[in-house]
């Protein structure tokens, strides 16, 4: 099909698709053992897990071919930094480039606009705000790999659960460098803040007059539809700002904290329908354009949605 730019494509495109949980279902659905320092992005070294990798994403892009939604996959790539890397079993690999070559040969036949995304993320951990980097510590670190996505041909930049707004502006100002489109997305609370504290207000305000090239737009990761909608409505955040700027969701199935996500040992999720309900519920009030699943989802809660957004 034409090749259009995914800049051109999201400013036209009045909903896009991104794809459901990618690790959850590695873990709990094919009982796959993940690196402890990159997760699932050394698993294309290995023929049958990379199978196993390449089908979970094929039943995203079969929901997006069969909808002609555009569609958002993002390389297995959050935690693949250099010092992760480096104490990894694949210190010898060039994983980003090797990662973006295999979600490109995944996109061959369809023909629904498929876009593939360098997916990063902070330094430290997602859940631990007190990890995070200043924002001349985030430059510098996240530059290098924010570098390798373009050159491997990613054809934009996401900066996953970031919960702290230092390391935020600091990724944002790294990643305009690139000049590749690029977005932001935050790990929130229910109380309409990062997990540092601050606003979605605040945070989009900062990094917006911190960068000359702003980001696409801001989204949240592995958040329940129903607590970001009480996030949004909070007073602070329901501005002109974040209703022009704030634009995504890919939804944890759970409406648990961030907190108790983290400390919960057994998958928390619900089903298609209700999910589905609940991310109607959120799109009346603030309507979206970028949807996606997060933990506890999987393809038959990214086609509920993708009907959701396609019914006349």
């Amino acid at each position: 099909m034409e090749n259009i730019s995914f800049e051109t494509t999201f400013h036209k495109s009045p909903i896009i698709l991104t794809e459901g949980a990618i690790v959850e279902r590695l873990r709990r659905e094919y009982n796959i053992s993940l690196d402890e320092h990159i997760v699932h992005a050394g698993l294309i070294y290995n023929d049958t897990y990379k199978e196993v990798l390449a089908d979970i994403y094929k039943q995203y892009l079969d929901i997006a071919e069969t909808f002609q939604l555009p569609i958002m996959l993002m390389a297995p790539t959050r935690r693949v930094n250099k010092e992760r890397v480096l104490r990894s079993a694949f210190s010898d690999k060039d994983i980003i480039a090797d990662n973006v070559a295999f979600l490109s040969e995944l996109k061959s036949g369809y023909t629904t606009s498929v876009y593939i995304g360098g997916l990063v993320g902070c330094r430290g951990d997602a859940y631990q705000p007190s990890e995070s980097l200043s924002i001349d510590e985030a430059i510098e670190f996240h530059l290098p790999h924010l570098e390798a996505f373009k050159k491997a041909g990613a054809d934009y930049l996401f900066a996953g659960i970031m919960p702290a707004l230092p390391e935020a502006i600091g990724m944002a100002k790294a990643m305009e460098t690139t000049e590749l489109p690029y977005i932001i997305s935050f790990m929130i609370r229910k109380n309409g803040t990062l997990l540092d504290g601050t606003s979605i207000h605040k945070a989009i305000e900062v990094i917006d007059a911190g960068t000359k090239t702003h980001p696409l737009c801001y989204t949240v990761n592995c958040v329940h539809p129903d607590n970001l909608h009480q996030a949004l409505s909070v007073a602070e955040n329901n501005t002109p700002l974040v209703r022009s700027r704030f634009m995504g969701i890919q939804a944890n199935a759970s409406s648990l904290s961030p907190e108790e996500l983290n400390e919960c040992n057994c998958l928390k999720s619900s089903s298609d329908i209700e999910l589905a309900d609940n991310m109607i519920a959120l799109h009346k009030d603030f309507p979206l354009k970028i949807v996606g699943g997060c933990c506890g989802t999987d393809n038959t809660h990214l086609k509920r949605f993708a009907e959701m957004f396609t019914i006349k």
